[in-house]
């Protein structure tokens, strides 16, 4: 059902909202874990290696679904709060119009560059051929990957956050057993562990936008008939959709740097590394899905000029994204090597110990960074996008920088686990000093 976060008691509210998202999340991250737990554990290391090294080039087309999505949802959260129905139906139509078009141009560019893109991220020869393989499959669904995150952000936007939720827990389940059947009974490689990926995600995206279009026909016709498509709106969407589109896709090249210097110190800190970071994604990932929900509430207030709601909700929103973060840091330094068992053997102790070295040094910051996604997403949620990319691409800058030149410096791969901690620390300190500058209140999109 929709919720109105304009009304209300805000603890309550909020957390009502975001609990469904946190856990979607999670079922998005063993989706996307999925992949690299079965290709370690029935495939190998190399499997492994090629699936993780491949991970970091979707990431690029994933900040483009991101940013469609964050377009959309806060557009129309605006359109929601302010009461606008006929606009946000517009908004809705002209999200799913311009983001088919943009598809099909990613997944042209994409099949015509995988080859160039893994060479020019050091691929070692013998991974080359997997990671092409895979890499080619996920590039076929990306209208599937773009037309489920828009559904799913436009859900929230209009403050349903357990219809996603729902999908996902289906979806994702459904994807480790896709991805076993495919490996284990039909004999398949990587190409296996892809094309469940493909096809779950597919069945997800149809579900998805069918539910929407339910939705949206019980909200009712307005006495005007809302056009399907508009410029006008197209441009607000594209103000909130762009800059969120350079931030994930400047963190995807960023990653993407990164990884051709973890991939010059070989297989063992490569497998260590896919497995680890897809650990610290979903907690990374997770409190970005808190600040997503922060995000929408403040934007349906912001829309209702409702700001004391916007502060007082920010601060819920650390409070859930510090308990998430004390979680994870205990999970990962206590318990993280059983967790990396799942997945790899337990003969890849190189990989392991790497794996490992890597958490232990990132997981007691997870607070820290929290304390800038949730500041960014209420930020975000007023439509001050100049803030927001200005602290996420000053960490990036630092955090590349500092993988280059402490590797060299301290010969070998804890110089480049350390430059997290450090980039995080920089972009927090700057999305703080923005956020009580208050410019972000004077911002108007709608």
């Amino acid at each position: 059902m929709n919720r109105d976060l304009t009304v209300g008691d805000i603890r309550p509210a909020i957390w009502r909202f975001t609990l469904p998202l946190l856990g979607s999340m999670l079922f998005q991250q063993l989706y996307n874990i999925a992949d690299s737990l079965v290709a370690g554990k029935f495939l190998g290391a190399d499997a492994l290696a090629a699936v993780g090294n491949s991970y970091e080039i979707t990431l690029i087309f994933i900040a483009f679904a991101f940013g469609s999505n964050m377009g959309s949802s806060v557009i129309v959260s605006q359109y929601f709060g302010a009461g606008r129905r006929k606009e946000m139906k517009t908004a809705i139509t002209t999200t799913f119009i311009a983001a088919f078009v943009l598809s099909i141009v990613l997944m042209a560019l994409g099949i015509g560059f995988t080859d160039i893109l893994l060479e020019a991220i050091n691929t070692p020869p013998a991974l080359l051929e997997m990671s092409a393989l895979y890499l080619d499959i996920y590039i076929y669904g990306l209208l599937f990957l773009f037309f489920y995150n828009i559904a799913t952000g436009i859900f929230t936007a209009m403050g349903d956050s357990r219809t996603p939720f729902i999908f996902l827990a289906i979806s994702s389940t459904a994807n480790i057993g896709a991805d076993i059947l495919f490996v284990t009974a039909f004999g398949m490689g990587v190409d296996g562990v892809a094309w469940a990926t493909f096809i779950c995600q597919g069945v997800s995206s149809i579900l998805a936008v069918g539910a929407l279009i339910i939705r949206l026909r019980k909200i009712g016709e307005e006495k005007e008939k809302a056009p399907l498509f508009s410029w006008t709106i197209l441009m607000q969407i594209t103000k909130v959709a762009v800059p969120s589109i350079l931030q994930q896709s400047f963190v995807s090249v960023g990653n993407i740097l990164i990884q051709s210097v973890i991939n010059s110190f070989g297989t063992a800190v490569m497998a260590g590394y896919a497995a680890s970071i897809k650990l610290n994604n979903m907690v990374i990932t997770s409190i970005t899905t808190i600040g997503n929900g922060i995000s929408g509430f403040a934007a349906q207030n912001f829309g209702a000029g409702k700001l004391e709601r916007v502060i007082k909700g920010r601060r819920e929103g650390l409070l859930l994204s510090s308990v998430f973060s004390i979680i994870a840091f205990l999970l990962f330094v206590f318990l993280g090597r059983y967790i990396l068992l799942l997945f790899m053997n337990s003969d890849a102790e190189a990989a392991l110990n790497e794996g490992m070295r890597f958490l232990r040094i990132v997981a007691p910051f997870y607070v820290m960074i929290g304390v800038k996604i949730i500041t960014d997403a209420v930020i975000r949620g007023s439509g001050d996008m100049i803030p927001f990319m200005i602290s996420t691409f000053s960490d990036l800058i630092l955090r590349v920088a500092l993988a280059f030149i402490l590797s060299a410096l301290l010969n070998g791969a804890i110089g480049i686990w350390l430059s997290w901690p450090i980039g995080w620390a920089v972009g927090t300190l700057i999305s703080c000093l923005f956020y009580r500058s208050g410019h972000w209140k004077k911002s108007k999109l709608i």
